[in-house]
């Protein structure tokens, strides 16, 4: 990836932020001054006064190179969608940042290494997660993080069976089941007591919420694996929710399959800063207590 194949950028900006919106100012005039097309998805431009006529979902399909400027929120708002091998760098404006390891102060510099084709790009897998209805609807998401099933405030512990490969592994009585990336598993599967994965393996994890039988515990599959989760419990307040921004409710009659998204993602990583680094500085790994 140089300079001579980078033709047309994708830019994405969390429209909540006056930071990204200014920085998105900015590296608009620094795209510009260079000869490069600015594209910018709706929301995007809203924020920076300009018009535009590219949803998010499709941006990273119409350019070369995506650079979001925003949290991990931002960042799997657009990894959710068409990617078709269009790396993406992530600049973080936003709290923690695993996804969008980026600092403000780096983005210029990032910007010069990925023209000079210097850039260290990682492969993250993505799940393709179906549900089948009973009416015999049927929808496909794409998530880098997570689909996690899981009841209500108000909803009774939910029994749901899961099957891999159809197999049935156990029957969960628990507050929801999280289905996780390696890059998913420093999210709400961490929190649930799940694993750290290595970035990237070739697997994925699946966690319960609060189980009430202490011996389920997060399982560790083959991302080869079809994992299928079926609700057996009457309760009708249960939803599936993919990446913690989109969220469908879920009946007993519903299938819930999740495997390997044939299309994964291409970060851009800084090119002398490890996963582990990345580690230290996010969960305080190594650092004392006061």
């Amino acid at each position: 990836m140089t300079a001579t194949t980078i033709q047309r950028v994708g830019v994405v900006l969390k429209p909540s932020s006056p930071e990204a919106t200014e920085l998105g100012r900015q590296l608009i005039e620094e795209l510009e001054r260079r000869g490069l097309e600015a594209v910018l998805d709706r929301e995007s431009a809203a924020a920076c006064g300009r018009e535009a006529e590219v949803s998010r979902n499709t941006l990273a399909s119409q350019v070369d190179l995506v650079i979001v400027l925003g949290g991990d929120g931002t960042l799997l708002s657009v990894t959710r969608g068409e990617l078709r091998g269009t790396p993406v760098l992530g600049i973080n404006m936003g709290f923690l940042g695993f996804l969008t390891e980026h600092s403000a102060e780096e983005l210029f510099p990032m910007l010069e290494t990925v023209l000079a084709g210097r850039a260290e790009i990682q492969r993250r897998e993505r799940l393709a997660v179906s549900v089948e209805m009973s009416g015999g609807d049927r929808l496909t998401r794409y998530v880098l993080n997570d689909a996690v099933v899981t009841k209500s405030a108000l909803a009774r512990v939910v029994t749901l069976a899961v099957h891999v490969d159809g197999q049935l592994v156990s029957r969960f009585r628990s507050d929801g089941l999280i289905v996780a990336t390696p890059t998913g598993s420093t999210a709400y599967s961490l929190s649930a007591g799940g694993p750290i994965l290595y970035p990237t393996l070739d697997v994925m994890v699946v966690t319960p919420i609060c189980p009430h039988t202490l011996t389920n515990r997060p399982i560790v599959l083959s991302l080869s694996s079809v994992v299928e989760l079926r609700l057996e419990s009457p309760s009708e307040e249960v939803y599936l929710t993919l990446d913690g921004q989109e969220g469908f409710p879920l009946t007993p009659h519903d299938v819930v399959r999740v495997r390997r998204c044939d299309e994964p993602v291409l970060l851009i990583e800084h090119p002398d800063r490890t996963y582990f680094q990345v580690l230290h500085r996010k969960l305080k790994w190594g650092e004392r207590g006061g």
